[in-house]
């Protein structure tokens, strides 16, 4: 598969700043490289939010950083399903997903990991699969959700394109000091892979279904 012949991208996220977090460099540099890029935020975990911010912040903030990425407005899909209970709506989640692949042709999808234990990831990735079976799909690494994940693709990228997703990240202010969202974590984990396959940065992904 060639970067070069991709036009059309799609983005599950179960939560906003999933995808930022499992992708947010390979974003900006399909963006970079003229890429549609489309977004798809399943929660937005009201239930969640800190008291001091209003509980519908976590939208207001994955406009914002999928915003920085270069993600326009109408490439963003936001639902509002519950926290932790994606998996009582899969059936619905899986007629949103056939909607939204019957509506554009995409040539790449990023979900979860299939190995991510989070049930709400598990859900957006099974169902991902099933209504994209015919495309071509790569899970992303959320490394604290993993018990394992295989390093099977790597996408090179910029200084830019990390610091691009840092800058989105940064916009989740109610999300406080996670350890995941630091700076350092970034460029560390960015750099681990890089050193993988030989240049500075890059993010990994596991190869669930390839089409060349």
């Amino acid at each position: 598969m060639n970067l070069q012949n991709i036009e059309n991208v799609l983005v599950l996220a179960p939560h906003t700043d999933d995808g930022e977090l499992g992708l947010g460099g390979t974003i900006s540099k399909l963006i970079r490289q003229g890429k549609n890029v489309t977004y798809v935020a399943f929660s937005t975990a009201e239930e969640s939010v800190p008291e001091n911010f209003p509980k519908d912040i976590l939208k207001i903030e994955v406009k914002a950083a999928t915003s920085k990425l270069g993600i326009t407005a109408e490439n963003l899909i936001i639902f509002n399903y519950q926290v932790r209970n994606l998996n009582y709506a899969r059936q619905e989640i899986l007629e949103k997903l056939i909607k939204i692949r019957r509506a554009k042709k995409y040539d790449l999808v990023f979900i979860p990991s299939l190995h991510d234990i989070h049930q709400d990831h598990a859900t957006i990735a099974q169902e991902g699969v099933r209504a994209f079976k015919n495309t071509t799909i790569l899970g992303y690494e959320l490394i604290w959700n993993n018990l394992s994940f295989d390093t099977q693709c790597f996408i090179r990228l910029e200084k830019q394109d990390i610091e691009m997703k840092i800058k989105a990240l940064e916009e989740y202010h109610s999300q406080g000091k996670r350890n995941y969202l630091s700076k350092d974590f970034i460029y560390s984990l960015a750099k681990t892979r890089g050193v993988q396959v030989g240049c500075e940065y890059a993010e990994s992904f596991e190869v669930i279904r390839l089409f060349l």
